[in-house]
Formats: C-alpha cells, structure tokens, sequence
C-alpha cells in the first residue's frame, strides 16, 4: 500500500482554510462632484453591522469568516443611498452622488404641522423615545487633545537667589511644548445604566511625545533642588498678586514636596506590580462622563435646545431619510443674543424622535476675564446620531464633539520670603515676574458605536471591571495595532503622528 504524499495535506488544508479567513476592506468615500472626502457617512455591511466613515471620508471594515454580504449600503444625509458589491469598495475611491434635500409634497401627512408644534411634540415625546433601560454598547472612542501655547514669558524682573535667574525662567518657558497632541483610542463595552457607566477595556492605544512630558518632569525636580537650598524650613512665603496677597509657611511646602516624593516612590512599586491600577478604565469612564453629559436632553449640557426653545427661531427646511425611515429636517438659530447655538435637527415624522443633531456655537459660552485672568469657551461643535432599539426607544449610534477654550494670565507676581527667628532683616530672598502665558486647549471626541444590547439590572450590576486593563504607548503611530478589528479609521493627522527624536 502506497502512503499518500503527507506534504500536499497542508497545502489542501490551506485552500481549505483560505475562505474562513477575516477580510479587511478599506477605502476611502469621495463626493462625485467635489472629490472631497464624505464625513460619517455610514458603511452598513450586515443587517446590524456597519461603521462610519471618519472626518476625511476613509473607513474600514473586517468580514469574518470570509463571508461576503450581496450589497454593502453607503449613506449619507444629502447624497443617495446606495449599494456595492464587495469588489467595488476594494478601490482607493468610492463615489457617492450628491442629493438636494426633499422638499415639502414628497411624504403625505394625516396632519400638517407647524414647525414649532414639531418642536413642541419631540419634547413632549423625549420620555417616551430616550432609553434609560441598561445596555451594552460595544464602542470605539477616539479622544484628541490639543495644547496650543500661544504665548509664554515670566518677564523675569528681579531675584536673590543666584539659580533662580533669567536663563532659568526662559528654559522653564521654552520646555513646555507650545504645540503637544495627545491621542487616546480605545475599543471596549460600555455598560450604562441611568447615568451610570461600566467599562470592559479590550484594547486601548496612547499617542503622545513622552519627551516633552519628560524634559518638563526634569526642570521641576531642578526647581525643586533649589528652593529646598536656599529656603530656610521655619521661614514663610509671601506671595502678591496684584491686589491679592496670601502666606504660605515653607514647612508646609516642604512637607507636600515629601509626600509628593514619597506618592511618586509609591506609585514607582505599584508600576512593578503587573496587576496594579493603571487608571485606564477610570480616565475613560471621566471621558465618557464629559462627553455624554453633552447630550441634547440632559440638564447639565451647555446645549440649552430644549430646555429653552423659546430663545430660538426653527424653520422646517425639507425631508429626508434616515435608517429608512421619514424625518423633518429643521434648521434652528438665536432669536437674540441671549441663545448662543444653531444647527439642524432631524426629527422622525412618524414618533417625533431626534434622530440627528448638528450643533455649534454662534459666540462665546463664556467670557470671564477679571484681574488680568481671562477664560473664554470659544467652540462648540458636533454631530450626535441615535438609532432604534428593540424596545422601541432610542440611544446614542454616533457623537462627534469638539471643545475648545481660551486661557490666559497677565499679571505681576511677587513672592518673598521672610522670617522671624533670624537676626536683623526679616526679608530673605524675594522674585519679581510678570507673567505673560496664553493657552489654547482643544478637546474632540469621536465615539462610534457598533452593537446595542439591553442587559438587565442584574447583569449591569454583577458586572465588574477589570481595573488592570492598559493602554499601549505609541511614540509613532502603528496601522498595525488595529488589525483584526472594526474601529473608525484615523484621519491624516494621526496617522502621520510620530516623536522627533
């Protein structure tokens, strides 16, 4: 009896195999007309599988198991609703032809309705169509911060203390980073429960420069070394401002610097420990706090759509579609200064829930500036989408948001050391600065999410996060990282990032 050839069976095993395998489709989707990229378009490749495009119109998708849908759907408010074979999303390009908005005489009503009995109806319904059941939310959450440090100058003026000089104070201004980004991205299950949230981290990725944060950390221990030398420990500070003035006892001072040593010292050991508290799935639990309580029905959102309507003008513009069904498409600005945001909404004809929003501020949210400290809210903008659960109310599909603020301080500082248990002059050392600093921070949240489940009390409350979760550091951004993965692709910006050496 002959053996068959045994090196031919991993060969078959391998064909065999091949149609199991994910497949990842990535491309890019243009308007037809303009060749720009589309933004948050969606990409639905199963009956509840999709994702959306990110800000530059790119997306990608994995098929598991190989198998292909018929059609793949391509949607976007304002172009038409189409489908794609498998091998035509394989391009760099997918294009999508622009549609006007429907106007009024396309749908039929039982009833006609003003637009403020519109607005008035979704209020009236936002009981009935916000779910505040439990659910699940498998969720992909891109957070980017940027620090833009328009100006900085301590206008060193005068000191007693030799290290404590001009040269210093410049290289303390020039080591903090006037441009520093940092990128958060992280995939997981967000459990939420009335206001409550519950994290499953599966995996999260950190972009950022750990020199800059570094060169700052090396500068402050130098800062440190001679205030220690030089301040004697039974002395206090005085330190003015302008009109304020306040005093510090240096023994205080040193004593936080040594339970901030022994906290650092502490936290150095926890690092050794593998399963230590790494703060992840805490930091991402605040992310989604913030951004979340921006939402258009919550009271503590600065969007005051709809506690206070009156403030602002509606005007039904057209129809359209979302997710099949029928909306009012209603643009909305100030009726006088005292409203602050315009956008459009698109509300469901058929149960008056708000499916999109599209917001963003018409001034500033707030302007304080007193003694020389201005703080400004400059911008406020976004997209949020809901869709349709099984129980027939609605939650949160998409939120794209931007925050960004102004800070900045001009005033004198003067700070002197005194003490009394020292012969002749109380005065021992003293540091005039005027300092002039100027900031730009700037806060996006992009959160997509690609399954809803409801859970059950229960469930929400046995579950327990796994608090060891971490982020992975990347000084160069890694296309790789995501790979087997559903995520919203990242724009230029990130994928270009990486650490000067």
């Amino acid at each position: 009896m002959t053996l068959p050839n045994t090196k031919i069976f991993p060969f078959l095993f391998l064909l065999m195999a091949l149609p199991m395998a994910a497949q990842t489709i990535s491309s890019k989707l243009v308007d037809a007309k303009t060749q720009k990229g589309i933004p948050y378009a969606t990409i639905q490749y199963g009956e509840h599988k999709g994702v959306i495009t990110n800000d530059e119109g790119r997306f990608s998708f994995m098929l598991e198991g190989g198998i292909a849908p018929d059609s793949i759907y391509i949607s976007s408010m304002g172009y038409e609703k189409k489908g794609f074979a498998l091998t035509q999303l394989q391009d760099s390009l997918v294009l999508l032809q622009p549609k006007a908005i429907a106007l009024s005489g396309v749908y039929v009503f039982n009833e006609e309705l003003e637009v403020d009995e519109i607005i008035e109806k979704m209020v009236e319904r936002l009981p009935q169509n916000i779910n505040k059941e439990p659910i699940k939310q498998r969720f992909f959450l891109r957070q980017s911060e940027f620090a833009t440090i328009n100006k900085v100058d301590f206008g060193f003026k005068k000191s007693s203390i030799a290290e404590l000089n001009k040269e210093l104070m410049d290289s303390l201004a020039q080591s903090i980073p006037k441009n520093g980004h940092h990128y958060t991205e992280s995939l997981g299950d967000l459990y939420k429960n009335n206001g409550k949230y519950k994290l499953d981290i599966i995996k999260a990725a950190d972009l950022y420069d750990k020199n800059q944060v570094g060169s700052f950390e090396e500068l402050g221990e130098r800062m440190q070394t001679i205030f220690t030398e030089n301040i004697k420990p039974d002395s206090y500070l005085k330190i003015k401002s302008g009109i304020f003035s306040q005093k510090v006892q240096v023994d205080s001072i040193l004593s936080d610097m040594e339970e901030e040593q022994a906290e650092q010292a502490e936290e150095v050991k926890k690092n050794l420990d593998k399963k230590k508290n790494t703060g992840l799935v805490d930091s991402q639990r605040h992310a989604f706090t913030e951004l979340l309580t921006e939402l258009y029905y919550n009271e503590d959102s600065k969007l005051d759509l709809i506690s206070k309507t009156r403030r602002y003008d509606f005007s039904l513009v057209g129809y359209a579609e979302i997710a099949d069904a029928g909306v009012y498409v209603i643009d909305f600005e100030p009726k006088r200064s005292s409203a602050d945001f315009k956008g459009r909404l698109y509300i469901n004809i058929a149960d008056f829930a708000l499916m999109r929003l599209d917001v963003q501020n018409t001034d500033r949210l707030r302007n304080f500036r007193l003694l020389g400290i201005t703080y400004r809210e400059v911008l406020y903008k976004g997209t949020m989408r809901f869709a349709q659960l099984p129980n027939g109310k609605y939650d949160l599909r998409f939120m794209d948001f931007t925050f960004g603020r102004y800070f900045a301080v001009d005033r004198p500082l003067k700070v002197v050391e005194k003490n009394k248990h020292v012969k002749g002059r109380r005065k021992q050392n003293e540091l005039l600065l005027t300092i002039d600093f100027r900031m730009s921070p700037t806060q996006k949240w992009e959160l997509v999410v690609f399954d809803q489940d409801l859970v059950s009390e229960d469930q929400f409350t046995n579950f327990t996060e796994d608090k060891t979760a971490r982020a992975t550091y990347m000084p160069t951004y890694d296309p790789e990282f995501w790979q087997g993965h559903t995520i919203m692709e990242p724009n230029q910006a990130i994928r270009e990032f990486t650490v000067e050496e």
